[in-house]
């Protein structure tokens, strides 16, 4: 098999990731299998969108946090003019709501940095072959969650005052609100959370990536 056949029919993966030191593992674990071959590199959502319309890869890994937008912005930018482009989200956050944002703007799998190089190197190939790749821990989160109601935004507002050590007049100053409709909200929330208190409805929403400090 000449060098030109080979290259053809590896698969041409992209890294997205703003920490050197992981753009340089995954690197390393995708040099060392010879059906893949890693075409580009970029350390930001911006980046990654110029880059994939120049290179074009099979499959791209893509942080959820980036420095200038999300991961997931940057794959609905993507998508939006490559509909077919296949995306894995690798990340260390295993919150249920940032897996379920992740599929519902299109990505093809969702794997942990936390995950052993073989089962990274097996999602690259599934995903490229067409199938869905999420270990079965964080499938069984995201199923956990399937039925519960989600916060709205003014709620997530509130519960983020609540996370900086804002009291509930605080809060309703702050989002020019009456401090009745805080305690509404508030009430709200643990019910959804099903949380006990403030401190624990916070802990859960961090927990679940449904918000972010």
């Amino acid at each position: 098999m000449t060098e030109t056949i080979a290259e053809k029919l590896s698969i041409k993966v992209m890294c997205v990731d703003d920490h050197p030191l992981v753009r340089e593992g995954i690197a390393t674990v995708i040099r060392s299998q010879p059906d893949l071959d890693l075409v580009a590199v970029a350390p930001n959502g911006h980046t990654a969108i110029q880059l994939y319309r120049e290179q074009k890869p099979d499959v791209v890994l893509m942080d959820l946090r980036l420095p200038d937008i999300s991961g997931i912005d940057a794959m609905i930018a993507i998508r939006a003019d490559f509909p077919d482009a296949k995306i894995i989200i690798l990340t260390t956050f295993e919150g249920d709501v940032e897996i379920r944002r992740s599929l519902e703007s299109g990505a093809r799998g969702y794997m942990l940095k936390t995950a052993p190089p073989k089962e990274l190197v097996e999602a690259i190939r599934m995903v490229h072959a067409g199938r869905r790749r999420i270990p079965s821990e964080l499938a069984n989160a995201l199923a956990e969650h399937v039925s519960d109601e989600s916060l709205s935004d003014r709620e997530i507002q509130v519960l983020r005052q609540v996370a900086n050590g804002k009291g509930n007049r605080e809060i309703g100053e702050i989002l020019f609100i009456s401090e009745e409709t805080v305690k509404a909200h508030l009430k709200h929330i643990l019910e959804k959370l099903d949380a006990d208190d403030r401190t624990q409805a916070v802990t859960i929403a961090l927990r679940r990536g449904i918000m972010h400090l």
